[in-house]
Formats: C-alpha cells, structure tokens, sequence
C-alpha cells in the first residue's frame, strides 16, 4: 500500500510565471462554471472548512484578472463579493461556541461549517482565513470593486481582526499556523487602513506575535519553534507556519519574522530525509500539506541555503484545495496568491554545512531527535523507524530487555568528511537497570548510498542486541509505499523479527497499516484532535531488526555493526591501540580516541 499523502516533492511542480497563468486559467474556467445566480462560487460538496471558500476563488479571479484582463472575471468578482457580504458574515454568537471573551458584541466572524451549533470550535481558524482571504480581494481587486464595496469589505476585515483579538481568546487551538496567519491578517489589513487606525492594528499584530506566540514557543533538536497543537512541530501544519512566516517578513518587512522562518528553515531541513521522507507530530503522523507549504519552503530554502523543496507534499493539493472530484475549493486560496506574487526561486542544492541533528549526503540520510536518537534513516531508498521493545523505542543496544538509548547527561557530537566520507559519531552516557553508569557511543558513516552504523559500549549481561530499527516505507518513483524489509547485514547475526503478540500496542510492520493510523488507536483522543505521537509511545513491541555482537571485540566492550542500503556482506574488525578504539571495514578505517581537554570525543577517519 501507498503512505496517502506523502508524494512527489514540492519543488518538482514547475513555478513558471506560465505555469501559473495556466492554474489560473484552469480555475478560471471552474469558477464560471460553478457561479450561482446568488453569486456563491463554494463547491457543492464543501460542508466543513466552508467559510473562507467563495471569497478564496473570488481572490484567485481578482488575481487572474489582474495578470490577464479576462472582461468575464469583473462581474464575477462582484457579484462573489456581494454573496460573501450577504451570506457569509456571522454576527449573531455561535450556539455552544466555548472561547468567547464577550457575548453579543456584534463583531463578524466565518463559520466553520455553516449549521448553527454545529462544530463551532473551528469558528476561530475560520475566521482567520476569511480575514486573510478579505485583505487579499481588497489588496488586489482595487480596479474591480467601487468604493462602497471596498470599505464595507474593510469594514469586515476589521471586524475580523476584532473577533479575534478581542472577543474570543487568542489562539484557542493551540495551534502555531493558525496563530501566525491572524498575526499575517493584521498586518495585511493594517497596510490598507488609514493613519491612526492601521498603525494601532499594526502595533497589536506585532506585539501579539512576541507575547502570544514568540513568549510560548517549544524547544525541539535545539531549536525554539512555534507550537503547533500542543507540540513542538507537525509535519502538515509546521511547513503552513513557515509560508506564513514568510508572509509576515514580505508584508511587515521586520526581521524578527526572518529569524524566526529561518531557525524553522532549519529545523525542517535537520529532521527532513534526503528523500522528502517525514513522520510525526502533535495532530497529524504522516499528513503533508501541498501548495500551502511552497512559499515557506522556498522562500526560507533561499534564505538558508537548502533545498527544502524536497518535501514530499501531497500533490493532490499541488496547485489549490480540491475535493474528491478534483475540483478545485477556495480554502487557504491566500496561499496561492502569495506563492504567484512571490518572485522567489527554490534553491536546489543541499546545505553545506553539518547539522548537530542531522547526517545526510547523496542519498542517504538520518535524522536524529532531541535525545541524538535516529527519528529516520534513510539508505537504499528505504526508511527504517525507531523500534519498539518492552515499551522503549528507538535505536540502541538492548540487554535484558532493555534499551539503552536514553541519555544520563550531555549528549557529544563530532563531525567528520574525509575523502567521500561523511561522519558523525554520537556519544551518550546512559544507566542501565543495574545504575551503571556507561558510555555508548555509535559512529554513522556514509558514501552517499550505503550508511555503516557501529555501536559500541562497556561490556553487558546476558545476551544484548542491537536494536536497529524497524523498515518501515520505501520510495517507489515519486510515491512512498509501505515495507517490511530492506537491505540490511550485520557483522554479527540479524535477525527481522515481528511481535508475537496482537493488540494496537503491537506494530507488525507487515500489516496492512500506517504508522499514523496505529498511533491515534493508541491516542487519547478522536483522530483529527489526539495526539498521534503521544499515541504512539503506547506501543509495547514492533517488528524489529535485531543485530547481533562484532565478533571478536575487545572483552570488555560489546560493539555491534550494520550497514543500510547494500545486501553484499559487511566484515567489521574492532580492535585497541592504546587507549583507541580502532574500527575497520572495507570503505574505511575509524579511530575513537579519548576526550579531548573539553570533555568532546576525539574521532579520525580514512577512506580506504
């Protein structure tokens, strides 16, 4: 089976200035099709995020007629508008709506979905996007609407900015995206307002921004990140953050938005495969957003020097918001409009320099979490996740059904490229259910299709392992399917194994079944609200690469060797000198050596 939603990378969709007259164009013809004699242009089928989506298509006619006359867009323009006024702006409080500061206050809001009472928790996002779809026609019909439309239409938009920052509580999903667009909101209206009155939106948008969403922000891989429902990052809503972001900088020009989009650039492409792979979040496991994820991506990718496009998104959602006939719908239709407007190129080329939670070169890659644990490894076009045993995941040796992977103190990375190589050796102190304090540490290695990955630690009991993963998903041209296998060997015995027991807290990676859709039955919460990857840290036990000791190590390590990506043998030689562990394989020769005068790990490396 295909993962759903993770397809072809962004940067594959072409971004030529023709390229997008033919959306246009394309939409274009949709939305005359489509108009009512009431002037709506919703798509029929559109229930839920309803709210913003005729004025979405109406912006993206004013867009059109703005690049190409079209005499036919005028009088859909207008009479789309009209509906909006009519039909579309709410001032009567929504039955059951629980986030309101004051009742009755008369200010416009957007429905969620259009019944009274019915889902009125998602007024607030809905809301937003209306604000941000306002200023857009108002921003960009300046030739199409006369002036009583106009100021009535700011009149709403200001209505808007007022629901949300002073009737209803700031931000009551919790989540960054929505946050950012009303901050973006503001500062789009402000710019049309006059005197006074914009400066005072203006100056409440930025200090909304700095103690509303700045003063909450959540560390991650070392990074300070917006929150995004609840969690530190989503992989569908945190690339929306970035577009807005990116948004703000264009419109406000303030640097604070630029430092921001670019430690979020950062993040993004540290825990990013090589492949566009990703997984994990706070609301959704492995949904990817499509176009409203390109202008952060490419406009940050530009400014950090990475080719972030290579996010695999979900294409379906490549140009516009479309429902199951293909047909296109006008939510998040800004998006869009600003990736049209914006005349940033993808830049293409990886970043040059090594990332603490990052090791990625050719086609090869690991992205490690904030414990310097592998989130994903990608080799050989397959992606192996942490596995799971006795409720520990990750990668790390195992004793007595134990995993050491967790760290008892400061994490030490150290960098190395030499001669085709790229290195990064990882070392941890961890605590055993014996309270011995040791030292682990694993050295990845990598040519740029194969990724040799040696742990070492002082001597265990028993009989340990090397947990090394769980193959998980594998590229199949520009789409991602699921696996249970992938190349892998050891230097000592492997072993594929699957759960024995059956339950949701047992993943067996054969099953017709997702990472996300394990996750939320194993979440508190209805899928859509829960938290997938608190769910999935439920699990007890996953299918699970499990790899057996180098023969012949020095007698008082136990030191385990894989290699990802190739299915020829691998021969590890693990000997001393001195002091230094000395590791040999057929690509390369490692020394670990002692600490340095700072307490950082000494590593030499040498192809062979």
């Amino acid at each position: 089976m295909y993962l759903p939603h993770q397809r072809a990378p962004l940067h594959d969709l072409p971004d030529t200035p023709e390229a997008y007259d033919a959306v246009l164009a394309d939409v274009t013809e949709q939305a005359l099709a489509r108009l009512t004699p009431e002037g709506s242009l919703e798509h029929p089928d559109c229930v839920d995020d309803i709210g913003d989506t005729s004025l979405g298509i109406t912006s993206l006619l004013a867009l059109a007629w703005e690049r190409t006359g079209d005499p036919r867009l005028p009088e859909a323009v207008r009479r789309s508008v009209d509906f909006h006024l009519r039909e579309r702006v709410y001032r009567e409080d929504n039955p059951g709506y629980p986030n309101l500061r004051v009742r009755d206050s008369g200010l416009p809001y957007a429905r969620y979905t259009l019944a009274p009472g019915a889902h009125p928790i998602g007024d607030w996002p809905s809301t937003v996007w209306a604000l941000l779809q306002t200023v857009n026609v108002t921003g960009t019909a300046t030739n199409l609407l006369d002036d009583g439309r106009r100021h009535e239409m700011l009149q709403v938009a200001h209505g808007y900015w007022r629901r949300l920052t002073e009737a209803t509580f700031f931000n009551p999903q919790e989540a960054g995206n929505q946050a950012i667009g009303c901050v973006v909101g503001g500062l789009m209206l402000a710019r049309q307002l006059q005197g006074p009155e914009g400066e005072s939106v203006r100056l409440r948008a930025m200090r909304l921004y700095e103690e509303e969403i700045r003063a909450h922000r959540v560390r991650d891989r070392g990074a300070l990140l917006p929150p995004e429902h609840g969690g530190a990052y989503d992989n569908n809503y945190g690339p929306i953050s970035l577009s807005f972001l990116a948004q703000a900088h264009r419109v406000s020009g303030e640097e604070v938005f630029a430092r921001d989009g670019d430690a979020l650039a950062r993040y993004i492409d540290a825990r990013l495969t090589n492949g566009g792979f990703d997984n994990g979040g706070p609301r959704y496991s492995e949904q990817h957003s499509g176009f409203e994820s390109v202008l952060g991506l490419r406009y940050f990718g530009r400014r950090i020097g990475s080719d972030l496009g290579r996010y695999r998104g979900d294409t379906r959602w490549g140009r516009h918001a479309v429902k199951a006939d293909g047909g296109v719908d006008g939510h998040f239709a800004w998006m869009l409009v600003w990736q049209i407007q914006d005349t940033t190129r993808w830049h293409r080329r990886p970043a040059s320099r090594p990332a603490r939670h990052q090791l990625r070169a050719g086609t090869v890659s690991v992205a490690f979490d904030d414990r310097m644990t592998p989130a994903v490894i990608e080799a050989g076009g397959t992606y192996y996740l942490p596995a799971a045993v006795s409720r520990q995941h990750g990668f790390g040796p195992v004793t007595d059904g134990f995993l050491l992977c967790r760290p008892m103190g400061e994490v030490r990375v150290r960098d190395l490229r030499v001669g085709g190589l790229t290195a990064k050796l990882v070392t941890k102190p961890v605590v055993g259910r014996d309270h011995v304090l040791r030292y682990v540490r694993s050295l990845y290695v990598t040519d740029g299709t194969r990724l040799w990955t040696t742990v070492a630690v002082e001597r265990l009991d028993g009989t340990p392992y090397l947990l090394a993963g769980m193959p998980y998903a594998e590229d199949d041209g520009d789409r991602v399917r699921r696996t249970a296998r992938g190349e892998v060997v050891s230097a000592g015995v492997l072993r594929l194994t699957h759960p024995a027991a059956e339950g949701a807290e047992h993943f067996d990676a054969r099953a017709g079944l997702t990472q996300e859709q394990a996750a939320f039955a194993l979440a508190a919460d209805p899928r859509g609200y829960g938290d997938p990857d608190e769910g999935w840290r439920h699990l007890i036990s996953s299918t699970a690469l499990e790899a057996g000791p180098v023969p012949d190590a020095p007698e008082d390590l136990h030191v385990f060797a894989v290699r990802y990506g190739s299915p020829e043998p691998l021969t590890v030689s693990v000997t001393r000198d001195g002091t230094d562990l000395v590791i040999r394989t057929a690509a390369f020769t490692a020394v670990l050596g002692d600490d340095d005068a700072r307490g950082e790990p000494e590593m030499t490396l040498r192809a062979v």
